[in-house]
């Protein structure tokens, strides 16, 4: 970290520009750390990823491997130690339509190894095989790549846009569903990408085709949406959760195993009103890890566990304990003697060192959050992407004591513009409560700083790591202290504190927050009357509450927030998640007139920013526009003395993603709250 604060590193300008590392990949023996670094392109118009090498011993800095302006991303390795990448740069015949797997071997030039239409995404290798998974995705009826890209041409030259949906779900988060069918595709290296088969014919019976890909799970249609993948060390048996729909437009996510050679799915398990997520098959392919969540209803909160199916047995399956971990990211070693588990804890984050003989847990580190875990063939180490409030992801070396051992980044943490304290107050029901506070250096009782409230989105989620879309320095450096809580709902504290405000009751998660900055605000370096909050996704729908219920706040500020439930719950691309959840109005009145927000507009006094993109799925843009008709008609003064303000974003989603529109978004925030907190 550096030693001296440069305010303007963290103006909106300098801050978006900053360098940052994503995702890892390790070797299978262990000698080689892959990083993926993103930063704007020329023009600010987009993040552009690039692979670094990292020294796992940390002895040499890191170098960069690639370059090009379309940018290299997820990196996998073969047995024999060349890398596999994705990316749309051009190729020798300057073809770069669509994003292909490239290999960049030991010694030599990056080649094209498999283009598909539509693209190509997430490689999986076999750890010893090498054989190689790819997703990918085939317009609907289509059963052969060559069809598919006359299909995908045809619809382009005829400009048709056309989706003929025949059931639920038809959107996820930014992207319709229904044109294009997700397909899991196994790589036959003896085509070359786009043209015939090396010694031979191509098939024509769904067999491999002229690009080398062979669809997997053949009939597939919707089932591997947003799939989670792993693939066994002999490249034989994958594991993959697979959707299937259920009567009343819901659907279940199970898990799947699909045979690599024939293509053939059968199911591993299947638990009406559960959900599996993040599979992981042993090396060994005889054991399958993953997370299973109830879905909960309005009476029954959701719970969470780490179970371990065995593949070719009938027996229940080993749930794991893991206290309090949230689980969210799984890896086996390469012996599969060991399975390591990342995710939240109290505020922070954990891993935890699972060994198959026994089914015994043991604690490697719960001092951060730990993100793109790596584990070497023992399990005696473990690489990762470490990160807390109040620093970004960086690479770091985990051995058996759990010390992390820091190892050279691409880039230098930058100082921040004040300091990290943890917080903890007793709510009205008299839990503790905590979160983070930063507050800026300098500040005393004779210059006391204003306070933004930040509210984390989720609501299943912590305030437990760097975040560059949320970064609470960026407010800090303007002269802010920033409260950022963990009320109900939040995960990392085990499933009772899910339970206490389930179901998404506003007003115990609102007296939690409120707890802990009446609390902070005892602080005679903090001022009391200078105050915001803020707050995105589920934050954004705590702030449109809030906004009816206080007008303790100078300003509010709510991006991409539910407003109106009876709206939100059926037009967003979770509907059946939130009907089968929250039920009808007509089903539960008391709860949706009580957490509603638009219900209490009436009674909101405090200037609010509106923050939404127009390609928001999960909450629509309906909601911006209806509570921003909510608020300005009901306005009774001169229309050029309009206190709110709404900034729109035609072209993003749910997260603000450009360099150039991240920027604008943390400009007009925080001169918002500057206006309408410090005048």
């Amino acid at each position: 970290m550096t030693d001296v604060f440069d305010p303007a590193q963290f103006s909106p300008a300098r801050f978006t520009a900053l360098g940052r590392l994503t995702s890892l990949a390790l070797s299978p023996d262990g000698s080689r750390l892959i990083a993926v670094r993103q930063e704007p392109d020329a023009k600010g118009a987009r993040y552009v990823p690039a692979l670094w090498q990292i020294d796992p011993d940390g002895q040499r800095e890191p170098t960069r491997l690639t370059w090009s302006e379309k940018g290299e991303n997820q990196p996998a390795f073969r047995p024999d130690g060349s890398l596999l990448f994705v990316s749309g740069r051009p190729d020798s015949d300057g073809e770069d339509d669509e994003p292909a797997l490239w290999e960049l071997p030991t010694f030599g030039e990056a080649r094209v190894v498999a283009r598909a239409p539509g693209g190509v995404s997430s490689p999986l290798v076999a750890r010893e095989s090498g054989t190689v998974l790819l997703r990918g995705s085939r317009l609907a009826g289509v059963t052969d790549t060559e069809a598919d890209r006359e299909a995908r041409r045809d619809r382009a030259d005829r400009k048709l846009n056309h989706i003929l949906h025949d059931g639920y779900p038809i959107r996820f988060w930014d992207h319709e569903l229904g044109d294009a069918w997700p397909c899991l595709f196994a790589l036959d290296e003896s085509v070359a990408p786009s043209g015939p088969a090396v010694g031979g014919e191509s098939d024509g019976d769904g067999g491999r085709d002229s690009d080398g890909l062979r669809a997997l799970a053949g009939g597939a249609r919707k089932e591997l949406v947003e799939a989670g993948v792993s693939l066994s060390a002999d490249g034989r048996l994958a594991a993959v959760t697979w959707r299937v729909r259920i009567r009343g437009a819901q659907r279940d996510r199970q898990l799947a195993l699909i045979d690599v050679d024939s293509g053939a799915v059968r199911t591993l398990a299947a638990d009406e009103g559960y959900l599996y997520s993040a599979p992981t098959i042993s090396p060994d392919g005889r054991l399958v890890a993953s997370v299973k969540e109830s879905i909960g209803d309005f009476d029954t909160p959701m719970t969470y566990a780490l179970v371990v199916h065995e593949v070719d047995s009938a027996a229940a399956p080993v749930e794991v304990p893991v206290g309090d971990v949230y689980p969210a990211e799984l890896a086996w070693s390469g012996d599969g003697s060991t399975l390591v588990v990342s995710g939240d804890l109290h505020g922070r984050g954990a891993v935890l060192a699972v060994t198959v003989d026994g089914w015994k847990v043991r604690t490697l580190a719960d001092d951060a959050a730990y993100l793109s875990v790596c584990v070497d063939r023992t399990g005696e180490t473990v690489y990762a992407l470490r990160t807390t409030i109040d620093r970004p992801p960086h690479p770091v070396r985990l051995r058996g004591d759990g010390t992390p051992v820091e190892l050279p980044a691409p880039d230098a943490a930058p100082a921040l513009p004040g300091t990290l304290t943890d917080v903890t107050a007793v709510a009205p029901d008299g839990q503790t409560v905590r979160g983070w506070l930063c507050v800026p250096h300098g500040v005393s009782a004779e210059s006391a700083a204003p306070v933004q409230v930040w509210i984390h989105g989720g609501p299943f989620a912590s305030t437990n790591s760097w975040s560059w879309r949320w970064c609470p320095w960026t407010a800090v450096a303007r002269g802010y202290a920033v409260l950022m809580p963990d009320p109900a709902l939040s995960t990392g504290y085990g499933p009772q504190w899910l339970a206490r405000a389930w179901p998404h009751r506003a007003g115990l998660v609102w007296s939690d927050i409120e707890a802990l900055l009446d609390d902070v605000l005892k602080r005679p370096e903090l001022d009391a009357d200078r105050t915001a909050c803020l707050g995105g996704s589920f934050g954004g729908y705590m702030t449109n509450w809030v906004a009816g219920h206080t007008d303790r706040f100078g300003a509010i500020v709510t991006h991409a927030g539910l407003w109106a439930l009876d709206q939100q719950h059926t037009t967003t691309d979770a509907a059946d998640w939130k009907s089968g959840l929250f039920g009808t109005p007509a089903e539960h009145p008391d709860w949706y007139a009580e957490n509603s927000p638009n219900n209490f507009v009436d009674s909101i006094r405090t200037p609010m920013l509106v923050v939404h993109g127009n390609r928001d799925y999960r909450v629509p843009v309906s909601e911006a526009l209806r509570l921003w008709w909510d608020l300005v008609s009901r306005f009774d003064g001169e229309p050029d003395e309009l206190p709110h303000r709404f900034l729109q974003f035609t072209d993003e989603n749910h997260w603000i993603l450009s360099p150039g529109n991240a920027q604008i978004w943390y400009e007009t925030v925080l001169d918002f709250v500057d206006r309408h907190v410090r005048g």
